[in-house]
Formats: C-alpha cells, sequence, structure tokens
C-alpha cells in the first residue's frame, strides 16, 4: 500500500454579511409626500405676502418735516369741517376798539382805504412822538380763487421771507410766534431812514393775513431796542382785537 497524500484544509474566501435588500415603496407614496410638502410652502409664502401687505396698508404715511410749503405744526391747506373761510374783510378801522387806539396813539388822526381784498387802516399821532398805528388786511376770498387757503399761506410765507431781508431797517428780534391766529411772528425793527422804532405782528387766520405795525419815536438815552417790549406787546395786544374782528366777519 503506498502512502496517501495528506489532505489539504480547504480555505474559503471570507465575505462579510449582505446588507438586507430594501423594502420596496410604492411609487405613489413619494409622489404624495412630494405634493404635500410643495403645498405647505407655497401656503407659508401666501401667509408672509399677505401679512407683508397688511402692515404696510396698516402703517400711518409720514411726511418729512420742514418741507418746502408747510412747516412743523402748519395745519391742513384746506379748512377742515368746523373751519369756515372768511368770505368778507370788516371795515379797514373797525377792527380796533377806540380805547386801545387812544392808549396807543393819543389824539391820533385817522386814514384808511379798502376794497375786496385788501383794507388799510392807520392811525397818526397830531403831537410829538411819531407813534403811528396801522392795520393792514389781505382777503382771499373763495370767490376769487379756488385754493383761498393755500393762497393765504403763501403770502404769509413770503411776508415772512421779506422780514429776513428788508431794506433800510435793522432788525433786534424776529421770532414766529404761537397763540394768535393759525400761524404768527412779532418783528422788531429800527428805521434807519427815520428816528423810529416799529413793533410788528403778521399773522394768518385761514384764507386771510393781517399786519399790525406799532411805531414810535427812538428813545433819545439808551439803545433803540429799551422800547422793545412796550412795542411788540402793543402791536400784540392790536393784533388780538383785529383777529376777533376777522373771526366774527
Amino acid at each position: 500500500m503506498g502512502l496517501q497524500r495528506p489532505v489539504e484544509p480547504f480555505h474559503r474566501p471570507y465575505s462579510g454579511p449582505e446588507p438586507p435588500a430594501p423594502g420596496r415603496r410604492p411609487r405613489r407614496l413619494f409622489a404624495l409626500i412630494a405634493a404635500a410638502v410643495a403645498l405647505a410652502a407655497a401656503t407659508v409664502v401666501v401667509v408672509l405676502v399677505m401679512s407683508g401687505g397688511s402692515e404696510q396698508e396698516a402703517a400711518p404715511r409720514r411726511t418729512p418735516q420742514d418741507g418746502p410749503s408747510q412747516r412743523p405744526g402748519r395745519p391742513s391747506g384746506s379748512p377742515g369741517p368746523r373751519q369756515k373761510v372768511i368770505n368778507v374783510l370788516p371795515a379797514p378801522c373797525g377792527t380796533v376798539a377806540a380805547g386801545t387806539v387812544e392808549r396807543a396813539v393819543p389824539k391820533a388822526t385817522r386814514r384808511q382805504s379798502a376794497n375786496s381784498t385788501l383794507t388799510t387802516c392807520t392811525y397818526s399821532s397830531t403831537g410829538s412822538g411819531f407813534r403811528w398805528l396801522r392795520v393792514e388786511a389781505h382777503l382771499y376770498a373763495p370767490g376769487d380763487t379756488a385754493t383761498p387757503v393755500q393762497d393765504a399761506e403763501g403770502y404769509y410765507d413770503a411776508q415772512w421771507a421779506q422780514a429776513h431781508d428788508a431794506p433800510l431797517v435793522r432788525t433786534a428780534t424776529l421770532e414766529r410766534r404761537g397763540g394768535i391766529g393759525d400761524e404768527a411772528f412779532r418783528w422788531f425793527k429800527t428805521d434807519e431812514g427815520q428816528p423810529t422804532v416799529v413793533g410788528q405782528v403778521t399773522a394768518r387766520i385761514r384764507n386771510a393775513v393781517f399786519t399790525v405795525s406799532y411805531s414810535e419815536q427812538t428813545p433819545r438815552k439808551g439803545p433803540a431796542g429799551a422800547r422793545e417790549r412796550a412795542c411788540l406787546e402793543t402791536a400784540t395786544a392790536v393784533a388780538h382785537e383785529v383777529l376777533t374782528a376777522l373771526n366774527h366777519s
């Protein structure tokens, strides 16, 4: 008996376990999921757009302050439901009480002129002191213009601008003043051509603009501004009487 060849061990190659095959899902399920996601995204976009538009509509509109035609605090250009435009000016010398005139300009002579849109009344002293009081009123009647209040605003603005560059006068005080009509300013100046000082109030009430000027002789002693307060107070007191007359015209 011959020798047998020894049995060689069998080496089997190693391979890892195969992962289980993924389960098959119907294609219809994937389609439904994709449609649901798209619908939810569209809904979110619509909600955001609608809410943004609502906020914009609800937000108040703001206009820049200190614009060319309107300043802070100026009322609307058109009269409100409780505001009535002025249709006619009172008599030229009928806006100031006789007692007020006598205190400001004792024993005064009077000159007046009037038409439908402009009235003036000037009280001049017959004695010394160069005292005089002048009331001038401008009316923008609704029968003459479609924008009476806006026209009055434009005239008032022009008076304010001219006061800043007036010739032959020296300005001591030029300031806006509340409590007189819709808007007003006060001006104290020295006349460089005559020895006089002038206290002036210009005011607007709806579609009318009026100016009250009170003048007296420059003080012989001390600075011209020493009479500033008295002159402006006199002009302001007269302006209130003119305002009352215009409100009742």
